[in-house]
């Protein structure tokens, strides 16, 4: 893998032949201009970082050196960006002290932060009738695909930008299908690590037992090359991109994650068909036994875990808002500009949560953990003899509807999500001319396998296609 060969990929011919005469950053820096601001409007970037030609100038040699990227706007940095999640109420609070630790490894690896991008306002924890994507003070993010299409959240700016090519790559956040699902709907690849890989010091919080960075990428190759900077076990994932990886490999078929939507099945079957054709051997079905008896447990855990790990991050920040019932105060102060289109519901049933030392929270996550992992992801690759979990992302990109919310279209991110397990999506082909993902999961610590495969079906399948920047689906 050469430095060229990650900044140019996937990238459009005409964009290619622009980048020639331009720097990197210089590149990208005009495509957001041209793209995110004057063409399209995907609004996708929500601010530029005015220091980033002069870092490029000085960038450290490095694994990235030189490589523009983006990370999520929840993600400190002591420059003179800001990070505020989206939110109007850390617009005025003072620059985080210090650079997030995963910012840090960035900068010594000779990244270029080029900028941040938008994202659903809190990591999409404030609304039961959200809109993702959406930030009082990003505004709404559009699909490059279909830009009356949502982008899925909260992670919705890196994924619409690294689809429509405006960074190399980009740093999302997850707590459940925030990296995965926003990479499926924008046609990239996501990798949701496992809990610990990344230090998450310096990320604006929801829940510690679930929370994690994770790189989005057009390749694996870049994907898997983001990972080694950012993970902190040594491990150099560059090395499971083996194009023959499917051989051999014994692959589990959630089953029970499909049904969504018959046109999805029959292109994950078909993926499904080609992984057995390059030698897996599919056990199919092979659900986890704890199917769906985990989800309210989650979010009651997820409430506790918010409001303590906010409370704790608003008081450091040392800004007008310490704490979220100084949020809540403010949001209702100005309705106008961050309540326009849903309310702040999560936020309150958040703020009336004990300590995280109730029964209630310590038998929450208990079950949560014994659900997803010994009785739910563990049993079932242990049973089977597996080396990773497939399933469909999720569905295809709903409409944007700022009245009604999001809508459901299936998706598979919970039990890696609330086990703090990894999980990788790529790339699988379209729907009526919207990208769909498909999901490798597995055990704790598995990413290189997870990448191992999710390298060679891309490699077999070169499933995805650019964005066209439609302004709807087409019938035709």
């Amino acid at each position: 893998m050469t430095r060229r060969d990650i900044l140019i990929s996937s990238l459009c011919s005409a964009a290619v032949a622009r980048a020639q005469s331009q720097t990197p950053a210089q590149h990208y820096l005009a495509r957001i201009d041209e793209i995110d601001r004057r063409g399209p409007k995907l609004n996708a970037v929500i601010q530029i970082n005015p220091d980033a030609l002069a870092i490029e100038a000085k960038a450290l040699p490095g694994p990235l050196s030189g490589i523009p990227i983006l990370i999520k706007e929840n993600i400190d940095t002591a420059d003179r960006m800001k990070t505020t999640a989206g939110s109007l109420a850390l617009a005025d609070a003072p620059t985080p002290a210090r650079d997030a630790p995963l910012v840090e490894r960035l900068r010594k690896a000779g990244a270029v932060i080029l900028g941040k991008t938008n994202l659903s306002e809190w990591a999409n924890f404030r609304s039961t009738h959200s809109v993702s994507g959406w930030s009082g003070r990003g505004g709404l993010t559009r699909n490059p695909y279909a830009l009356d299409r949502n982008t899925s959240g909260s992670s919705s700016g890196s994924g619409a930008a690294v689809a429509a090519g405006l960074c190399a790559m980009a740093i999302g956040t997850e707590t459940d299908g925030s990296i995965v699902s926003p990479s499926s709907v924008n046609g990239i690849v996501g990798i949701k690590p496992t809990v610990g890989l990344i230090p998450g010091a310096g990320i604006i919080p929801i829940s510690h037992t679930q929370d994690t960075a994770g790189p989005m990428a057009r390749t694996v190759q870049d994907a898997a090359l983001l990972l080694t900077v950012l993970g902190t076990r040594g491990e150099d994932y560059t090395k499971s991109l083996d194009a023959r990886g499917l051989k051999g490999a014994r692959l589990g078929i959630a089953r029970k994650f499909f049904g969504k939507n018959s046109d999805v099945d029959k292109l994950i079957d078909n993926a499904i068909a080609e992984m057995k054709r390059q030698g897996a051997e599919i056990v199919d079905p092979a659900d986890l036994p704890t199917h769906g008896q985990f989800n309210d447990a989650e979010f009651d855990v997820l409430l506790y875990e918010f409001k303590a790990g906010l409370n704790a991050y608003l008081e450091s920040r040392k800004g007008p808002v310490k704490s979220l019932a100084q949020l809540i105060e403010f949001n209702q102060k100005h309705r106008a500009e961050e309540m326009p289109w849903f309310g702040q519901e999560i936020c309150e049933q958040a703020v009336k949560k004990g300590p995280l030392t109730e029964n209630a929270y310590i038998e929450g996550l208990a079950k949560c953990r014994r659900l997803t992992r010994e009785e739910g992801i563990d049993a079932v690759i242990e049973k089977h003899r597996l080396d990773a979990i497939v399933a469909p992302t999720n569905g295809p990109a709903w409409l944007i509807d700022l009245v009604n919310g999001d809508q459901d279209t299936g998706g598979c991110s919970t039990p890696a999500a609330i086990a703090g397990y990894p999980h990788v999506t790529v790339p699988a082909g379209l729907v009526r001319g919207l990208p769909i993902g498909i999901s490798f999961f597995g055990a704790a610590w598995t990413e290189g396998k997870l990448i191992r495969l999710a390298y060679a079906f891309e490699q077999a399948t070169k499933a995805r296609q650019e964005p066209k920047f439609l302004p709807t689906v087409r019938l035709d």
